[in-house]
């Protein structure tokens, strides 16, 4: 048994110690925001914050985490109250499949929690792991300066 925080709520688990923690998240706690892309980290749709940090999920085994406080998509709003992040991608029509939503909200988040008012260049340096097969990138970077700007509507 493997006992986890996530979005500030304990959960016990059990699972093979080696389970990426995106199994883990997806199938036995629910939680489908991270959502497995090529499973090899070089896409980052898995990313969920670790410890305040990035991580692609489908290649942390779950003992890895540790005590470390795991925060999805899910922990940072909803659908009727969505977090500043979520709004701003709303706002910019970030999303075109969604697919790499959950884990670019999650890279910027992190980014944001450490440099709030982060400049274009930071803003492009610290998402550059994540991949939008779709193009947007250029709405999800001004979702990001959006509220790096702190211009919430």
């Amino acid at each position: 048994m493997i006992t986890l925080n996530v979005n500030g709520v304990s959960h016990t688990v059990d699972a093979d110690p080696s389970t990426p923690l995106l199994y883990v998240l997806r199938n036995q706690l629910r939680l489908n925001g991270a959502k497995f892309g090529c499973g090899l980290g070089q896409c980052g749709a898995c990313t969920v914050s670790v410890g305040g940090e990035p991580v692609f999920s489908c290649l942390l085994p779950v003992v890895a985490v540790g005590e470390r406080p795991v925060r999805t998509v899910e922990g940072l709003g909803s659908a009727d109250h969505p977090g500043p992040l979520q709004q701003a991608f709303i706002d910019q029509q970030a999303a075109q499949c969604g697919y790499c939503i959950a884990g670019m909200i999650m890279r910027a988040q992190t980014l944001l929690e450490r440099t709030p008012h982060a400049t274009d260049d930071e803003i492009r340096r610290y998402m550059q792991p994540n991949l939008c097969r779709c193009g947007t990138h250029m709405r999800i970077l001004a979702a990001i300066r959006q509220v790096a700007a702190g211009t919430q509507s």
